[in-house]
């Protein structure tokens, strides 16, 4: 037997060998620090998170504690790999699935019920384990779910130790200081960041576009006290505590991918829940013309109570690559369990698509080389989001490179891409534009032999995001405070 907790404040866990423990309760409750400081008492260990930024601050705080020679981060556009790495925080698509740790987590564990990334979720769920403790962190919502794994787990619920209250609706000038106001669009956090401006002398932003270099900057803005206001998307239901005693919803509509929809209960207590920290209560409530929250609704918000879920969306990951129709078919597959729902076409898969379509006639993806090699550059992100079609050019690109003889992208193609976005003029949306697409080539150099010269690449694209990334700061605080 193994007994995790070195101090008092955290938890025991009986351990038996190939323990699952999972740690769930609202926001704000602690699941995170018990989750790093649980992974620093084994020999080895792995942590996936939902978003870069978070990787990156969990990274941060690690390399304080312990060795950062023993400390690696990796995600999609950013890879600190130490030759003798004990400890991996990691984004959940990034985790890497093969090594052998003695603990394993995931973070936000409810995400496998996400319409757009929810089956890499399930998938960690599903199959990824640590040695000797797996630990999946997240809301009560997918309790019932965990329960139907059929291994030894063990449930440890967190209470919210402040209360949550609603407070109604408040005009934006007569909102107090130390409040986040929620919006769910670009161009409607820059308008109420306008508006803070004018009525109470600034406000930081917080999205989930911004890297983690600009949204870090901002957040200092706030916790130095240069502003008492945050305006954020949604970015800011997940991650490290903020000091916020209120959040205000301006919205409670967002375009989830696929349609404009009211957020969920469960969502809206998530970002809620930022208010109060620790001990400090917290308020919710409602500004401009956002729609209402009922009475019976805000008793359910405020006691942390959600319907359960009851479906996680799952994709098969065990491909096959013999041709294109067993690879199609395998994509198609369906899951064996009723728990799980085959997820609806997802970006990757519609790339992968347009281009067996459009490759029909060729040799390329005769072989099962040529078809993973495609498959791996379908599964770029589109980090831009504004232009498919260019999106679908650079995937070309990058394919015919890498399926050229030489086999790698050359350096005189991505010194000229990122020639095209060395610049640092324009406005908060052409800065923001040029770090989605320096974000690209980040990735594609972070991918093993996908570039000459990788580790020079991998400097430059991060020099470039930086530069961009003050830029963009220096013009986020101008416009806004």
């Amino acid at each position: 037997q193994y007994i995790v907790g070195k101090n008092h404040s955290i938890q025991w866990i009986e351990m038996t060998k190939n323990k699952i423990v999972a740690v769930l309760g609202p926001t704000n409750t602690g699941k995170t620090f018990l989750a790093i400081e649980t992974m620093l008492s084994f020999q080895s260990g792995m942590i996936g998170f939902p978003l870069r930024l978070l990787a990156r601050e969990v990274y941060d705080k690690i390399v304080q504690k312990t060795d950062p020679n023993k400390v690696a981060l990796i995600t999609g556009e950013e890879k600190i790999i130490p030759s003798n790495a004990k400890y991996f925080l990691c984004t959940v698509e990034s985790m890497p699935i093969d090594k052998n740790l003695e603990f394993v987590a995931v973070d936000e564990i409810q995400m496998c019920s996400d319409n757009e990334r929810g089956h890499i979720f399930s998938d960690r769920l599903i199959n990824l384990r640590g040695e000797k403790l797996t630990m999946f962190m997240g809301s009560n919502t997918i309790k019932n779910i965990i329960s139907k794994l059929e291994e030894d787990v063990e449930f440890i619920n967190k209470e919210r130790l402040s209360k949550l209250t609603y407070v109604g609706h408040k005009k934006i000038s007569r909102i107090e200081r130390k409040s986040a106001i929620i919006a769910f669009s670009t161009e409607e956090v820059y308008a109420i960041a306008e508006l803070i401006r004018r009525q109470k002398g600034g406000a930081a932003i917080i999205m989930g576009s911004l890297s983690p270099k600009t949204r870090n900057a901002q957040v200092n803005l706030y916790h130095s006290g240069d502003v008492d206001y945050l305006v954020a998307t949604d970015a800011i239901g997940m991650g490290i505590n903020m000091d916020l005693d209120n959040v205000y919803f301006s919205n409670l509509k967002k375009y989830d991918g696929k349609k404009l929809r009211r957020l969920n209960l469960a969502e809206i207590g998530q970002i809620s829940g930022r208010a109060g920290r620790y001990l400090n209560d917290g308020a919710f409530g409602i500004t401009e013309d956002c729609g209402k929250i009922n009475a019976e609704e805000v008793n359910l918000i405020e006691n942390h109570k959600f319907e359960e879920i009851r479906t996680l969306f799952w994709r098969n990951s065990n491909l096959n690559f013999n041709s294109t129709s067993s690879l199609l078919k395998s994509l198609e597959e369906r899951p064996n369990k009723d728990w799980l729902r085959r997820i609806q076409e997802c970006e990757d898969e519609k790339v992968l698509k347009y281009f067996l379509k459009d490759f029909r006639d060729q040799k390329i993806i005769q072989n099962a080389n040529g078809l993973k090699l495609l498959w791996e550059c379908c599964q770029i992100p589109d980090f831009v989001k504004k232009n498919y079609g260019h999106h679908l050019e650079v995937v070309n690109k990058i394919f015919g490179f890498l399926n050229s003889k030489e086999g790698k992208i050359t350096n005189n193609y991505i010194k000229q891409q990122l020639s095209l976005l060395n610049k640092l003029d324009g406005n908060v949306d052409s800065i923001s534009n040029r770090i989605a697409n320096v974000r690209t080539w980040s990735y594609v150099s972070n991918k093993v032999n996908w570039v000459e010269n990788q580790d020079y690449w991998v400097e430059r694209t991060k020099l470039l995001e930086d530069k961009l990334s003050d830029r963009l700061h220096e013009e986020l605080t101008k416009s806004f405070i």
